[in-house]
């Protein structure tokens, strides 16, 4: 790791789908401008309230399999039929404009994460309320991804698999209200960024 990488830290923020983290992630990066959001590639269609090169980098599934074999993921996974992957160059943009860079991805893009050649890595597992809040919260997201009942069940029969990784997270923090929840993360990446050892 080049040595003006050395204070700059990559934050994993992962949950169960429906959780919240995407909204924490943007709450994040607006109130933290030293904070950038690593933007996906994924072959899913976007919805009707995403944009390409702001939520997701859009693309066909030919385009990812050749990233794939020119190995410019550092992590990538399937979800739920589709690919989502982040690209090496996203962290080395980020750190040399002296940022640090926050990935909101599953647990599988986390462990390859943690198995990369970076050290520098602080992870956080969003957990919901109850299991009810997060098929609540799934039943309003439909109304603007699209999800039909199937695929909220798709979504729902994951969530145990998801829910047995947190364990693997540096932190776990509950997000009932948005803020609250935003605000203790916050104060865990101050405090990283305050006791540094990278």
């Amino acid at each position: 790791m080049k040595a003006s990488y050395s204070k700059r830290i990559i934050i994993v923020i992962s949950s169960p789908s429906g959780a919240g983290k995407t909204s924490v992630c943007h709450k994040l990066t607006e109130r933290d401008k030293s904070i950038a959001l690593s933007i996906s590639d994924t072959t899913r269609p976007a919805r009707d309230n995403e944009e390409d090169g702001i939520d997701y980098n859009f693309i066909d599934e030919e385009e990812f399999k050749n990233r794939i074999k020119n190995n410019s993921y550092i992590e990538y996974a399937n979800v739920f039929g589709n690919f989502y992957g982040s690209q090496y160059k996203n962290i080395t943009h980020h750190f040399e404009n002296g940022r640090d860079i926050l990935f909101d991805i599953d647990w599988q893009g986390a462990k390859q994460l943690r198995n990369s050649s970076f050290s520098n890595i602080i992870s956080i597992f969003i957990i919901p309320p109850s299991k009810d809040t997060i098929y609540k919260r799934l039943k309003l997201r439909a109304k603007t991804s699209g999800d039909d009942e199937k695929a909220i069940d798709k979504r729902m029969s994951k969530y145990e698999t998801e829910m047995s990784h947190k364990n693997d997270y540096d932190y776990i923090v509950t997000n009932e209200k948005l803020e609250t929840c935003v605000s203790e993360i916050e104060s865990i990446i101050n405090g990283i960024r305050k006791n540094s050892i990278y």
